[in-house]
């Protein structure tokens, strides 16, 4: 089962910009980023997942109310960003939903 830090360094940055979306074992997914362009600390690109204490999650397909103080518009919890995540918030999610189990650029 793979989780936040893993996944940052398992998973490339596509073009510099992005991160191909996460797959949980249960369906559920969302986008988890790190780099010098997105909401995380440090604000830096690296491979290397262990450096981030706070990731950008965005446009999970479920609302999700583990990360709902974080979200950029709660009105949209699906639609928006959820900037400066702490990991242990976000790894508490993911092992909610099984872990990831893939991912998917659609």
């Amino acid at each position: 089962m793979m989780l936040t830090r893993e996944f940052l360094t398992k998973i490339p940055l596509e073009g510099y910009v992005r991160r191909a979306m996460a797959i949980c074992e249960d369906g559920f997914t969302l986008s988890i980023q790190a780099s010098e362009v997105h909401y995380c600390t440090p604000r830096i690109t690296m491979a290397n997942g262990n450096v981030y204490t706070e990731v950008e999650v965005g446009f999970p397909s479920d609302e999700e109310p583990d990360l709902m103080e974080y979200a950029e518009e709660p009105d949209k919890p699906t639609e928006t960003v959820y900037g400066y995540v702490p990991i242990d918030i976000l790894d508490s999610v993911l092992l909610k939903h099984g872990g990831i189990k893939g991912v998917t650029l659609d």
